[in-house]
């Protein structure tokens, strides 16, 4: 880093005499000549054009020199904070287990009556997975932090699911929230956590930047079935690159609808609402259309957060959708559309294990 700092100086204090040398050599102190340049004089003028060119020359190939450098200190000062913030990250998830760890062994230890002293409280909860570390089995809502570097907030926790640790990002039980909004909502988050809810676009990035995350998508229609994908990576980029979504490999029993086919694929999207077309449908708004937010392609094959219909519907398919579920199909455009009675979207850390 340093030394191609130095290299930037020398070139610029390089073009500072290049110049120098160019403003002496552009005014010549000639004494004026009542008649034509003799053959001496044109030659001096012709000797001077050539310094100057080359002169300009040296100046366009330190600029474009000093530019390159300057590149590369960019790219090496957004790697150096890259390194930084992932040390500190790494050191408070170190401070968090040491504390985690000192609080296990302080609840063997006398009650407060008998010690008079106050418990020992954690630095940081990342997600529900750590709660159920350190005991906590009751599926509730609890206070996480992911990122120390942005505010806690509350969660529901799954703590029964496949041995729990569950953090959810979103429920539809009995269409009490309304899910056609715009981007605001979706990136703060809405509905109430104890009943419908979307948790925020914003905190599931931060969720799912802070660990390595699996999704489990939970799905019962109103016959009774119940049929489950899991997905062994889950991360949403930030709001700059439009919560794009990643997914890992499927396993379950619903089907891959989230990557359906080549024109079908919601991995890699980028997030839509009504008010914000980010889809790669060329003549319209899918998030308008279906009047919900999602990772659309153009449009879907799955839409987790379409109206919720309690009973099967027609026309638009505008209601949840899982393009995989048994029975669903378009071969009938007439005919009703399937909708689902409960959908629960949750994550926990890939290599957790209860």
């Amino acid at each position: 880093m340093q030394t191609l700092k130095d290299a930037v100086a020398s070139l610029q204090k390089s073009c500072q005499d290049c110049r120098l040398q160019a403003d002496e050599h552009g005014e010549p102190p000639l004494p004026p000549s009542p008649g034509p340049p003799g053959p001496d004089q044109g030659l001096r003028v012709q000797d001077l054009e050539s310094q100057l060119q080359k002169l300009s020359s040296e100046l366009k190939g330190a600029r474009e020199e000093i530019g390159g450098l300057q590149q590369r200190l960019e790219k090496l000062s957004l790697v150096n904070m890259n390194n930084i913030e992932n040390y500190v990250d790494s050191k408070v998830a170190n401070l968090t287990s040491v504390v985690n760890s000192l609080d296990g062994k302080c609840s063997q230890c006398p009650s407060q009556e008998q010690t008079q002293s106050r418990p020992v409280q954690h630095l940081i909860y990342k997600d529900c997975s750590d709660y159920y570390v350190i005991g906590r089995r009751s599926s509730e809502t609890y206070r996480v932090t992911p990122d120390p570097r942005n505010s806690s907030f509350e969660v529901l926790c799954d703590m029964e699911t496949l041995g729990g640790g569950w953090t959810v990002l979103q429920a539809r039980l009995d269409g009490s929230t309304n899910f056609s909004r715009g981007w605001r909502d979706y990136k703060a988050g809405f509905g109430n956590l104890r009943r419908e809810f979307w948790l925020g676009n914003d905190r599931i990035h931060l969720l799912t930047k802070s660990k390595e995350m699996v999704l489990r998508v939970d799905l019962e229609d109103f016959e009774g079935i119940r049929l489950y994908a899991e997905y062994d990576h889950f991360y949403v980029a930030n709001e700059f690159l439009k919560y794009r979504l990643h997914l890992g490999n499927y396993n379950g029993t619903a089907g891959d609808a989230l990557r359906f086919s080549k024109h079908y694929n919601h991995d890699l999207r980028f997030f839509t609402t009504p008010d914000r077309d980010n889809d790669r449908y060329p003549s319209g708004n899918c998030g308008r259309y279906y009047s919900s937010g999602w990772w659309f392609d153009a449009c879907l094959s799955a839409n987790l957060n379409g109206k919720y219909y309690h009973q099967k519907y027609k026309g638009v398919r505008n209601g949840i959708f899982w393009g995989t579920w048994p029975g669903m199909s378009d071969a009938q455009p007439n005919s009703y559309r399937s909708s689902f009675k409960r959908v629960t979207m949750m994550i926990r850390p890939r290599h957790f294990r209860p």
